[in-house]
């Protein structure tokens, strides 16, 4: 199955190498390239794409009140937000808002590819160093509501948050691929989510590991 991409990037070198690295691919083909997010609920609704590479910093508006205007009517598209950014006010911010995933641009050429794979596949592509930073704030807030967690879905909650893989998961548990996909799903449901990055966006906001 293709993945159907759209680009949102003010700066048109880096779109265009952008749509050549993922043309290298069979797997993926860029359906949309853009230089801002004026009219982009148009555009999503007329053509929806899989997933959006999403640069922050733009004209009009910019890549994180973007993804909060895309949440409020699509929660299931994937967004990985490309970025120079490397501070923890705009990655914090852009997973809050809804992002499934943060990525340096001086890393795209390396690290894209694999990014988008874990996002397809798991819902999420939190960097061990962007995880770190989730869990500093998380620890540094107030108390969580209880929203009836086993221990073993906080267990699960926790390492999700610290951006492990499915995989990863059951690995460090030992536990079956399957029986994860399990638990995630009952967490889902009492967190009232649909998707891993919902999940973490929730668990920042509202204290819960």
């Amino acid at each position: 199955m293709i993945t159907c991409i759209h680009i949102y990037d003010d700066n048109a070198v880096l779109r265009h190498g952008l749509k050549e690295l993922l043309s290298l691919s069979k797997d993926f083909a860029v359906t949309g390239s853009y230089d801002n997010c004026q009219d982009i609920e148009l555009k999503l609704k007329a053509d929806p794409p899989n997933l959006i590479l999403m640069d922050i910093d733009m004209p009009g508006i910019n890549g994180i009140e973007a993804v909060k205007k895309i949440r409020s009517f699509n929660k299931k598209v994937c967004i990985l937000m490309l970025t120079v950014f490397d501070d923890n006010n705009h990655i914090l911010d852009a997973i809050c808002a809804g992002a499934s995933g943060y990525l340096l641009k001086k890393d795209v050429s390396e690290k894209l590819v694999p990014a988008i794979k874990d996002i397809l596949s798991e819902g999420a592509s939190l960097s061990p160093s962007v995880a770190k930073m989730i869990m500093h704030s998380i620890q540094q807030s107030s108390p969580a509501m209880d929203y009836g967690f086993t221990k073993r879905e906080k267990e699960i909650l926790a390492l999700l948050c610290k951006g492990n893989s499915y995989k990863m998961i059951a690995g460090s548990l030992n536990l079956s691929f399957e029986t994860i996909r399990s638990h995630i799903k009952n967490i889902y449901e009492k967190l009232q989510v649909h998707s891993a990055v919902e999940a973490v966006s929730k668990a920042i906001n509202e204290r819960l590991v």
